[in-house]
C-alpha cells in the first residue's frame, strides 16, 4: 500500500487533538486525524463536564467531543481508526506507521493522550472483561443491583463511584489513603451519597472468582491485616500512564513517559508537536488540552510557513 501524504497528522482523538483539528484544517492544512480506540479519548467517560466553557448546565464528555470532532471535519480533516507502531522522522516528512499502512506529514502533532493504569495484581487481567472493568460509563448497567467497587481516590474514580450509583446498591471505594485526593465538590457529593461506602487505609491484593468476580483480597496499608469483601464488579481508576511506548528513541521523553514540549507546544525534533495529556506538566483538563491543541495547531501552520 503507498504512502499516503497530508501537511498534518495528528495522533489521538481527544480535545487536543481535535482542537488541533479544528485549527489546521481551518487554515487550508490538508489534515489526518488518526485514534485506534474511540473519539474523545478518557472524556468520553464522563456523564458530565461542569468546568468547560460555554455550557452552564454541563455537557456530556461524549457531547462535548463529538461536536468538536463534527466541527473539525467540517472544515475538511479526515480521520482514521487504526493503531499506531511507529513514527520516523525523515527530516522534512515524518511517516507515522499503523495497521491501515503508512502515512507522511510536513508535521505532526502527538495528541494521544494517557492509558489508565492497571493495579498489576493476580486475578485482575483473568477477570477483565468479567467483572474487572476500567469505565464505569461503559459497563455500569451490567451490575445492576449488585455490590460493587472502585479502586482509587482521585476525581476518576469518585465520578466513576458516583455514576455506579445508578445502578449498583452498594459501591465501596477502596483507597489506600486516609483521604480523597477528588477535589472538595466530588468529595461532597460522594459524600453525600448514601450507597457510596468508603474503606479506607486498604489496597486490593487479589481478584477472585469463578466465572465473573465473586470477592476481594484487601490488605490494610496501615497494619497489613487482610479482609475479604463480596462484590461482583470491581472498578479501576488509580490514575494513568502516557501513550508514548512507540515514541521512545524518536523524541524526548520526561521520567514519566510524558512528551517534553516547550512553550509552543514543539518538542526537540523540527516539524514534531505534542499537546494534551500526553505533554509533560499537563493539568489534565479539557479546556487546557484545548489550548494545547491550539497553541500546537498555531505552531505547525507556522513551521509549514517557514519550511516550503
Amino acid at each position: 500500500m503507498s504512502t499516503r501524504n497530508y501537511d498534518v497528522i495528528i495522533i489521538g482523538g481527544g480535545p487536543a487533538g481535535l482542537s488541533a483539528g479544528i485549527y489546521t484544517a481551518r487554515s487550508r492544512r490538508n489534515t489526518l486525524l488518526i485514534e485506534k480506540d474511540i473519539i474523545g479519548g478518557n472524556i468520553v467517560n464522563a456523564t458530565m463536564v461542569e468546568n468547560y466553557p460555554g455550557f452552564p448546565d454541563g455537557i456530556s464528555g461524549y457531547d462535548l467531543t463529538q461536536l468538536m470532532h463534527t466541527q473539525a471535519t467540517k472544515f475538511g480533516m479526515e480521520t482514521v481508526m487504526t493503531e499506531i507502531t511507529g513514527l520516523q522522522d525523515n527530516g522534512k516528512l515524518k511517516v507515522i506507521k499503523t495497521g491501515e499502512g503508512e502515512f507522511s506529514g510536513r508535521a505532526v502533532i502527538i495528541a494521544g493522550g494517557s492509558l489508565r493504569q492497571s493495579l498489576g495484581i493476580p486475578g485482575e487481567k483473568e477477570f477483565t472483561g468479567r467483572g474487572v472493568s476500567y469505565c464505569a460509563t461503559c459497563d455500569a448497567a451490567f451490575f445492576t443491583d449488585q455490590q460493587v467497587a472502585v479502586v482509587g481516590g482521585g476525581n476518576a474514580a469518585i465520578q466513576e463511584a458516583i455514576h455506579l450509583t445508578r445502578f449498583a446498591t452498594i459501591v465501596n471505594v477502596i483507597h489506600r489513603r486516609s483521604e480523597l485526593r477528588a477535589t472538595r465538590i466530588e468529595q461532597e457529593r460522594a459524600m453525600a451519597e448514601p450507597k457510596i461506602k468508603f474503606i479506607w487505609n486498604s489496597v486490593v491484593s487479589v481478584v477472585e472468582g469463578g466465572d465473573t468476580v465473586e470477592r476481594l483480597k484487601l490488605r490494610n496499608t496501615l497494619d497489613g491485616k487482610e479482609s475479604m469483601l463480596e462484590v461482583k464488579g470491581v472498578f479501576v481508576a488509580i490514575g494513568f500512564s502516557p501513550n508514548t511506548a512507540y515514541l521512545k528513541g524518536t523524541i524526548p521523553l520526561d521520567d514519566g513517559g510524558y512528551v517534553i514540549v516547550d512553550k509552543n507546544m514543539a518538542t526537540e525534533v523540527p516539524g514534531i508537536f505534542a499537546a494534551g495529556d500526553i505533554r509533560s506538566g499537563s493539568v489534565r483538563q479539557v479546556v487546557t488540552a484545548c489550548g494545547d491543541g491550539a497553541t500546537a495547531a498555531i505552531s505547525v501552520d507556522k513551521y509549514i510557513e517557514q519550511n516550503k
